[in-house]
């Protein structure tokens, strides 16, 4: 028990805290009834609409058609009708700027009429709405004085209702561009690149004899970590309540090397916690899955079924939010920063990508004999093709300052983007590279466990592996280096839109090769996935990518290992980058140019807020507690002296000593600070290489502290009590 005044004032009431647990009973709810109620989705829109603009407003939804604007009066009407016998007052443009955060626009239905308020919502009001354009990060895309911008609805993700306990909104979401038409959000290019996915892949699919394929889509299913923290304690840190992860403590006693919270029992005020989680999430329509605890104390996981991608992505960010506001019912906050806890096991959220249809089903399912399965080759060489040529980019869509701490440490794949197909596909595709067809593929078998209580369980050809970054698991791909705090849009359109390209590419050799010969697809299919994988396998590696030989081995195969996000945002605007996503009419240079700035000021800033913060916790929190330890000390030591004893003086020596070292460590950390840099890129660039070094020196004399210091002098909770205490 801590014996410092605030520190044990939140512990206690932590000990004593009535439980919640008992509050939240998920047996009352019933889950058929309960999932979806909240959201304006095409059962209700079929109800509730006549049939011509239902059959308009789903066939936009499903094929991705154009929808007539002529309808939106029609469909705003329904929407408010069903929005105000759910018991809303208000109405929402909900978009996705390039904080990476969501943003929304409030407007009530009521107006003022001759004999009190009317309920309005017209056509034109679910449509467009118009925030400040140059009030959100824009990268030069818009001057201060061009304020204009336009929210613009998204058919294709269904609107829903936020409850609260103060009341209830409708929420539109929406897609926010500027006054000149360019993209100020994560939205409009992951629909645009959605569109080009789905525009090449069918191509592939005719060439395939598929005339009608209908509509392909991406899909996602994004798996989310996060850590709940007791808020008491959380509010003792201003390291945490300012910068989302702490910027001093020392490593506890016990952390996660027991190896006994994964998959631990959960602890029951957090299952309260987490069914309240999904039953707010089930009302809208989210299609949770799976939880369970995390590889560290106090970490956890929560997971959906796949979505197409855009509603997977809205789905997601609506999910961050719920978890948070749901966390502070049950006394936690919801930390979802990539490293909150130094020498513990970040949060990551691994984003399980394919794409498919209605009408042929996921693309790149391989089936038992994937050597026979063309269709799946051709799609899956064009991602391989794909992530090697734009490796570089793929790293950039998950780097922050957060992520740089997470990348490559024993939980999370490194800064090297590499492909792990299993030792069944990385069989049959190096069979394809040697001589452009294959012949075989493994079978996993069956494993029997030894004893007949136990049945005979189907054995997979191939493992799993935790140490790669974008990793083939089944009938789908897992980029797993994707923040925890990230939105998903970015690396959801950097894949859309590489693949596209890629299939295009194939597409096009295909079609060259074919040219004038009859019967000839096949041939041509074979020679140029040969040519493809000849040149760009380079990319698969199934091994360990923590260990220092792949590092060696990718520097020899030439593949980028981008170490921190100043080396990686670059890649957003390169010309490679430029001319894929112009081709595929994703974004434009402009766009792509902007996005690299607006990032590497983020990362600028957010180490700038991160350096400040250290100083001034070093100075007014931890060197006061030091100080004040060694005039105890030294009170202990000149009474000890009178009585010939000594064991105070070492003990006041080695505090002087990391006293002196805390307090030079900030002087130079501030003298750093204080460096003015002409530009955003050369300000990043001292970020990484000074400043956060600079911030460690201060956080290894303070760590080495707290170590020493009187635990009645320490006011920072520790890592001890943050990660056990709930």
């Amino acid at each position: 028990m801590s014996n410092h005044p605030a520190r044990h004032n939140a512990i206690t009431r932590i000990a004593s805290q009535p439980r919640l647990e008992g509050t939240f009973d998920f047996r009352s709810e019933k889950l058929d009834v309960v999932y979806g109620q909240n959201v304006f989705s095409l059962d209700k829109m079929e109800k509730r609409l006549p049939k011509g603009v239902f059959k308009s407003l789903k066939n936009a939804i499903e094929n991705g058609a154009k929808i007539d604007n002529s309808v939106a009066d029609i469909v705003a009407s329904a929407m408010k009708d069903w929005a105000l016998e759910r018991g809303a007052t208000h109405y929402a443009h909900v978009f996705y700027p390039l904080t990476g955060l969501t943003a929304e626009k409030h407007d009530t239905f009521f107006e003022p009429s001759g004999s009190g308020t009317l309920a309005q919502f017209a056509g034109k009001a679910l449509i467009q709405a118009e925030p400040d354009a140059s009030s959100f990060p824009n990268g030069g895309l818009r001057a201060t004085f061009e304020a204009r911008g336009y929210t613009a609805w998204d058919v294709t993700s269904p609107a829903y209702i936020f409850d609260t306990e103060n009341g209830s909104t409708l929420c539109i979401p929406t897609a926010f561009v500027s006054w000149t038409g360019e993209a100020l959000d994560k939205k409009t290019p992951l629909l645009r690149s959605m569109a080009a996915l789905n525009r090449a892949a069918r191509r592939l699919l005719k060439l395939f004899g598929n005339p009608e394929p209908g509509y392909i889509a991406a899909t996602a299913g994004p798996e989310q970590e996060y850590f709940l923290i007791d808020s008491r304690l959380y509010h003792l840190r201003p390291d945490l309540y300012t910068c989302g992860r702490s910027l001093f403590g020392a490593k506890p006693a016990k952390g996660q090397e027991f190896e006994d919270q994964y998959f631990g029992t959960i602890p029951s005020r957090v299952l309260a916690c987490m069914m309240e989680a999904e039953l707010e999430c089930f009302k809208l329509g989210i299609p949770i899955k799976t939880r369970h605890n995390e590889v560290a104390p106090a970490q956890f996981e929560v997971a959906p079924i796949f979505e197409t991608a855009n509603v997977a992505h809205d789905h997601q960010m609506l999910t961050m939010t719920v978890l948070k506001s749901v966390a502070a019912k049950h006394g936690f906050v919801c930390l979802m920063a990539e490293k909150p806890f130094a020498g513990v096991n970040g949060s990551g959220k691994h984003v399980n990508w394919s794409l498919g249809g209605a009408k042929v089903g996921n693309l790149l399912e391989p089936g038992s004999t994937p050597h026979d399965n063309a269709q799946f080759i051709a799609f899956a060489t064009a991602v391989i093709r794909a992530v090697d040529l734009h490796q570089g980019l793929l790293r950039a869509t998950v780097a922050s300052a957060g992520n740089d701490h997470r990348l490559g440490a024993n939980e999370a794949p490194p800064a090297i983007i590499s492909i792990y197909l299993g030792d069944m596909l990385a069989d049959v595709f190096e069979q394809l590279r040697k001589s452009g067809s294959a012949k075989s593929s493994k079978s996993g078998g069956t494993m029997h466990l030894g004893t007949d209580s136990l049945p005979v369980l189907p054995k997979d050809a191939g493992d799993r592996n935790r140490t790669s970054p974008f990793a083939f698991t089944g009938n789908k791909f897992e980029f797993r280096a994707v923040g925890s705090s990230f939105s998903i849009a970015g690396p959801l359109v950097a894949l859309n839109t590489i693949v596209a390209d890629s299939i295009e590419f194939l597409c096009e050799r295909i079609e060259a090769e074919s040219k004038g010969k009859k019967g000839a697809f096949n041939d041509a299919l074979a020679k140029v996935v040969k040519e493809v994988l000849q040149k760009h396998s380079r990319i698969i590696f199934n091994g360990n990518g923590y260990s220092e030989a792949w590092h060696k081995e990718a520097e020899r195969r030439g593949l980028k290992n981008l170490r921190t996000t100043p080396d990686a945002l670059p890649e957003i605007a390169s010309a490679r980058t430029v001319e894929v996503f112009e081709r595929q009419g994703v974004l434009s240079k402009r766009e792509l140019v902007s996005r690299e700035e607006i990032y590497t000021h983020s990362y600028v800033l957010s180490v700038g807020t991160e350096s400040k913060l250290t100083s001034e916790i070093g100075r007014t929190v931890i060197l006061p507690a030091a100080f004040a330890h060694a005039r105890d000390l030294a009170a202990s030591h000149e009474a000890l002296k009178a009585a010939g004893g000594k064991a105070a003086g070492k003990a006041l020596a080695d505090v002087a000593k990391l006293t002196d070292q805390l307090s030079s460590a900030l002087d130079a950390l501030d003298k750093l600070r204080a460096e003015s840099h002409e530009g955003t890129h050369e300000a990043a660039r001292h970020a990484v290489d000074k400043v956060l070094p600079a911030m460690l020196k201060v956080r290894a004399a303070a760590d080495a502290l707290e170590e020493i210091v009187a635990d009645a002098h320490w006011p920072l909770p520790t890592y001890q009590e943050l990660l056990f205490l709930r």
